[in-house]
C-alpha cells in the first residue's frame, strides 16, 4: 500500500504544471490554472485561447503557454521625479499606482511590458498636470490632481487591456528656500487672521456696549415717562380730592352760616385771622405799610365785622366785643372800651 501511495503522489505531481526558468508553466497535457490568473495559449505560434481557472487540457508540443497574466490588483511604486509648476517652482514628487489587467489578450499582445509602460505614462502625466497648477493649488487640489492623472492614464492604456484604479501622491518635496518663504507666508497669514479676529472682537464689544447703553436710555426714558404719567395722575387725583374737600367745606360753611349766630361766628373767625396777621408784621422785613387808623381798635373791629358780611347788630356781637375787651353802647352800633388799653411802645 505504501508503494502504491507513493506512486499516486508522483503521478499527481507529474500532472501539476512545471515552470521553466522564464516562469511559464510547461504543457504536459493536463493543467490546473490557479484562481485570478489567465494563461494565454498559442498553438503553433498563433494565439489559440485563454485558459480559465481550474482543470484544462492541452495538446503537448502543439500548444504552448505564452503569457501568464494576474487578474489581481497590482500596486506599482512610481519613482520620484522632478516637475515644474505653473509659477516655476521645481518639486520632487513620487506616487503609488493601483491597476488591474482587464483584458489578458490586449495585455499580452498590445504592449511589450505593461507595468513599465504604465509607470512611464504615470510620470509623464504627472509632470503635465503639475505644469498646469501653481504651487498653492498643488497642495489644495491634491485629490483633483490624482483624479486627472487616473483619467489620463485610462485614456492611453485602454488599448493595453489595463485599467488604472487609483493614483496617490506620496510625498511632495519643496526646495528649502521655497519652504522658508511658505513658512513666513503662513505666519503672516496667521498674524493677519489674529489681527482681524481681534478687531472684529473689539467691534462686536463696542456694538454690544452701544446697544446696551441704547437699551438703558430707552428703559430710563420709559421709566421717566411712566413716572411723570403717574405723578400727573396723582396730582390730578389730589386736585380732584382737594376740590371735593373744598366744595364740601364750603357746603358745610354755608350750612353753618345759615344757622343761628352763624354771622357772629364768621366775624369772630375773621377778626382772629386779622389779629394774627398783625402779630406777624415786621418779623420778616423792616418796611411796613399800615392803615392810618391802626391804633383805633373800635374802627378796626367794625371793619372786621363788615368784612364778615353784616354790621354788628345782634347779641352774638356782644360775644365778639367781649373777646376784645369792648362793650357795646345801647344802640348796639358803637364800641366803648370796657377797661383802659395798655399802651405798649413798638
Amino acid at each position: 500500500w505504501g508503494v502504491r501511495a507513493e506512486r499516486g503522489h508522483s503521478a499527481w505531481l507529474a500532472l501539476a504544471p512545471h515552470r521553466l526558468n522564464s516562469g511559464l508553466p510547461v504543457n504536459i497535457g493536463v493543467l490546473f490554472v490557479p484562481q485570478q490568473e489567465a494563461w494565454v495559449v498559442e498553438r503553433m505560434g498563433k494565439f489559440h485561447r485563454i485558459l480559465e481557472p481550474g482543470l484544462n487540457f492541452l495538446i503537448p508540443l502543439l500548444d504552448r503557454i505564452r503569457y501568464v497574466q494576474s487578474l489581481k490588483e497590482i500596486v506599482i511604486n512610481v519613482p520620484e521625479q522632478s516637475a515644474v509648476t505653473l509659477d516655476n517652482v521645481t518639486l520632487q514628487i513620487d506616487g503609488v499606482l493601483y491597476l488591474r489587467v482587464m483584458d489578458p489578450y490586449k495585455a499580452s499582445y498590445g504592449v511589450e511590458d505593461p507595468e513599465y509602460a504604465v509607470t512611464q505614462l504615470a510620470q509623464t502625466t504627472m509632470r503635465s498636470e503639475l505644469g498646469k497648477l501653481s504651487l498653492d493649488r498643488v497642495f489644495r487640489e491634491r485629490e483633483s490632481l490624482n483624479a486627472n492623472i487616473v483619467d489620463a492614464i485610462n485614456q492611453a492604456s485602454d488599448c493595453w487591456g489595463i485599467r488604472c484604479l487609483r493614483y496617490e501622491i506620496k510625498d511632495i518635496h519643496v526646495p528649502p528656500r521655497v519652504k522658508e518663504s511658505m513658512q513666513m507666508q503662513v505666519e503672516a497669514e496667521r498674524r493677519k487672521r489674529a489681527t482681524v479676529l481681534e478687531s472684529e472682537g473689539t467691534r462686536e464689544s463696542a456694538i454690544n456696549v452701544a446697544e446696551g447703553q441704547k437699551q438703558a436710555q430707552i428703559l430710563a426714558s420709559e421709566a421717566e415717562k411712566a413716572e411723570q404719567i403717574n405723578k400727573a395722575a396723582g396730582e390730578a387725583n389730589a386736585m380732584l380730592v382737594k376740590a371735593r374737600a373744598k366744595a364740601e367745606a364750603i357746603q358745610l360753611l354755608a350750612a353753618a352760616l345759615a344757622q343761628q349766630n352763624g354771622s357772629a361766628a364768621a366775624s369772630l373767625s375773621v377778626a382772629e385771622q386779622y389779629v394774627n396777621a398783625f402779630s406777624k408784621l415786621a418779623k420778616d422785613s423792616n418796611t411796613l405799610l399800615l392803615p392810618t387808623n391802626t391804633g383805633d381798635i373800635t374802627s378796626m373791629v367794625t371793619q372786621v365785622s363788615v368784612v364778615g358780611g353784616t354790621p354788628v347788630s345782634c347779641p352774638g356781637e356782644v360775644e365778639v366785643a367781649a373777646c376784645w375787651g369792648l362793650a357795646l353802647s345801647p344802640p348796639c352800633n358803637s364800641l366803648v372800651p370796657s377797661r383802659p388799653w395798655a399802651s405798649t411802645p413798638r
